[in-house]
């Protein structure tokens, strides 16, 4: 009966969240039809163990998704994220309009700007670029795909999304665990994705197809939609409705100034990561006020959520001026990270109650007795879960939550590098999520006016074929060699 309500509940979670209910209200039912299966107390899990887990995690995360969210708006509203891609346009210019669009959207989300922030900006300039090239409208998705929630998000050593901060906590690791690894799987999934991509423009050519439908983008519209809102949220670091809050700046920066922001958040977290932290006295941590915590535990957090805040003064000092109305953005930023944490955090409450049930010991004995060793475990379980949440962040928090000791202490026993771990979780967790019920992709489309039908086999190919290739390699590699 125990395993029938892990599966019951996971299935009320998933249909009704796909019908737009929210995850607020879902996560904590569905949790509570596991525990009843069980012959669980109820109201013990919900305020002990659902409630608790989640508190913990918006303890640990909420900063970088408030930081994040906040620097993502400002970039947005001072016109920065419009100048870094006119600029890559004009360079790239129509011969290379994909290449224009991956390399643009992998600029700004490795410089810390959220997805949707770049959705919304990027696909007004694709829609733009593919019609003077003649490529198909329905390639845009994929294009922006490719170089916002692929490789910066998941691969590429020092990348501040929140799916790479996640394992920290658990393994001990900086945001550049791996980093060797994490070029060789970005390259993997830049490659292959530019290779479908190029392909599909190359057979569209031949048959004659052209742009297609011209329909202008309403992504007015789309920022309000509470359907795609509620789906957003629940699988990324920003609310889709603030988008159209703030004030825009009428004219955007020079691209330099405009650039020098990302600048600052890969350069402090890098320093923050390997000079700083490492030569501070932190022994205070280990006191009870302080959580009796560790460096290991935290510093990855605060290597980011530094870089984050400097980037933020940065861009603040040098836009002062240009922003019409920069209390009116940062409210808009932070407001835009309250629902998406929230929403994640009902996530991780839901899979502790079911890892804290008698019957997930089976799934757990399956899980880590997976042929093929720890690493192919621990990309199946990151991957299972991510699909099944339509969240890299959520799948992989309930993923480490429930397995990270176990994989800790067979890093102990064998000499398994926790870096290694790091990025195999992180990469694994950004696989599956793509698949159609995912926030982000049900908002990329609708963004860009098109369809599942018409261009989800695209995203497939780009986003989660390519990142598997790469998860593979990674695993190879890594078990071969070592990490580096």
């Amino acid at each position: 009966m125990g395993l029938l309500g892990i599966f019951l509940g996971l299935a009320l979670l998933l249909f009704l969240a796909f019908r737009g209910w929210s995850i607020l209200l879902l996560a904590p039912a569905a949790a509570l039809v596991a525990a009843g299966f069980s012959g669980e107390p109820l109201l013990a899990h919900w305020t002990q163990t659902f409630m608790s887990n989640a508190a913990t995690f918006i303890a640990q995360f909420f900063p970088l998704f408030l930081l994040g969210a906040l620097f993502g708006k400002l970039m947005d509203d001072s016109g920065s994220v419009t100048v870094i891609a006119d600029e890559m346009t004009r360079r790239l210019g129509e011969k290379r309009a994909i290449l224009a669009v991956v390399l643009a959207g992998a600029i700004v989300t490795y410089g810390g700007v959220s997805l949707f922030v770049a959705f919304f900006v990027l696909a007004p300039m694709a829609q733009a670029l593919f019609r003077a090239a003649g490529i198909p409208r329905r390639l845009m998705p994929a294009a922006i795909a490719l170089g916002t929630s692929t490789f910066t998000m998941s691969a590429m050593p020092g990348t501040p999304a929140i799916q790479n901060a996640i394992p920290m906590p658990f393994f001990g690791t900086t945001p550049f665990a791996a980093p060797g690894l994490g070029i060789i799987a970005s390259l993997i999934m830049l490659g292959f994705g530019m290779w479908w991509l190029s392909r599909a423009e190359r057979i569209a050519r031949a048959r004659g197809e052209g742009f297609g439908d011209a329909t202008p983008l309403d992504t007015e519209q789309v920022a309000d939609d509470p359907f795609i809102r509620e789906r957003a949220t629940s699988s990324h670091e920003f609310d889709t409705a603030e988008i159209r809050h703030g004030a825009h700046a009428p004219k955007g920066p020079p691209v330099v100034i405009a650039a020098l922001p990302l600048i600052v958040v890969v350069a402090v977290n890098l320093v923050m990561s390997m000079a700083v932290l490492p030569r501070l006295d932190v022994s205070f941590l280990a006191e009870a006020r302080w959580g009796a915590t560790t460096l290991s535990a935290v510093g990855g957090v605060w290597s980011v959520a530094t870089a984050l805040a400097a980037a933020i003064l940065t861009l603040v000092a040098l836009n002062f001026r240009r922003l019409p109305n920069l209390r009116s953005s940062m409210d808009a930023g932070a407001n835009a990270a309250v629902l998406p944490a929230f929403s994640v955090a009902s996530l991780v409450g839901f899979g502790a109650v079911v890892a804290a049930l008698p019957a997930f010991e089976l799934v757990r004995t399956w899980v880590l007795g997976i042929e093929g060793g720890p690493l192919v475990s621990l990309a199946v379980a990151t991957n299972i879960l991510a699909a099944l949440t339509g969240s890299a962040s959520g799948g992989l928090t309930i993923a480490l939550d429930a397995l990270g000791p176990a994989y800790m202490k067979i890093a102990a026993t064998t000499g398994l590098d926790p870096a290694l771990m790091h990025r195999v979780a992180v990469i694994g967790s950004g696989t599956l999520d793509s698949l159609p019920h995912n926030g982000a992709v049900v908002t990329l489309l609708a963004v860009c006016g098109s369809t599942h039908a018409k261009s989800y086999l695209d995203i497939v190919m780009v986003a989660v074929v390519s990142a598997l290739l790469a998860l593979a390699a990674v695993i190879v590699i890594g078990s071969t060699i070592g990490s580096f």
